[in-house]
């Protein structure tokens, strides 16, 4: 069989790295990608190509078009189509709406939601002509119940969810499946920003009393991507019981 190709966008650290060192040791080839943190994403193609895989790194900012666009015709010439995709790329600002700029709403908007636009559109052709893709959204639970002090990123990932429904439904009669995870407190640097009682805090409302781990992430991923063609359209939470 020939090996398929998996594009992860903002795989420099957290969630987007853990998945691809997951499809990385599952076979595939990998495309990494992140916004800035080059040497970081230096460090990851080093990671995955230890793991035998063929890797493409690639310095880009999804959220922008015209670098998006630039990121697919590197990949056409390694590569050729993405079989996989999963939008991970994101950013978070923590603070009252009322105080945020019009210059951050717009960069929070083309990070998390313009990116899986851009991202996806591109990706589509491909697989419309080979008849299979998977379309993997890494989205949040405040996408479904929204988050004081955090209403522009709750507002994306809402926009992220309500993509994933709509597109599955344009996608399913190609053969294509789209699907999100939205995903609770993951043990990453977004969420570095809490003192350790608000950690402590947070981590007494869990049931399961832990934060979740990138790569339990990484393994639902890969799960969506293995299941049956007929699992379409949904967004699983992952969260530990939290909503």
């Amino acid at each position: 069989m020939m090996k398929e190709t998996v594009l992860v966008t903002g795989s420099s650290r957290g969630i987007g790295r853990a998945v691809a060192l997951k499809f990385a040791s599952c076979g595939y080839r990998i495309v990494i990608n992140c916004a800035r943190s080059t040497d970081r994403l230096e460090e990851v193609k080093k990671e995955v190509e230890a793991l035998g895989a063929e890797c493409l790194a690639v310095q880009a900012d999804v959220g922008n078009s015209n670098d998006c666009q630039r990121l697919f015709k590197e990949i056409e010439s390694r590569f050729g189509h993405v079989d996989v995709l999963v939008n991970n790329a994101g950013i978070s600002i923590i603070g009252l709406l009322q105080d945020l700029s019009f210059e951050d709403w717009n960069r929070i908007l083309s990070a998390n939601l313009s990116s899986v636009f851009h991202c996806t559109k591109l990706a589509i052709p491909g697989m419309i002509h080979n008849h299979s893709g998977k379309i993997i959204n890494i989205s949040s639970v405040w996408g479904v119940c929204g988050a004081s002090c955090e209403a522009a990123y709750s507002a994306t990932k809402g926009g992220v969810n309500g993509l994933t429904m709509a597109l599955a439904k344009e996608l399913a009669p190609s053969g294509i499946q789209v699907n999100a995870i939205a995903c609770g407190a993951i043990d990453t640097e977004m969420n570095g920003f809490l003192s350790e009682e608000e950690h402590e805090m947070l981590l007494d409302e869990i049931p399961a009393g832990r934060m979740g781990k990138p790569e339990e992430v990484a393994d639902l991923v890969l799960k969506l991507v293995e299941a049956p063609d007929y699992l379409t359209g949904q967004v699983i939470k992952m969260d530990g019981g939290w909503i």
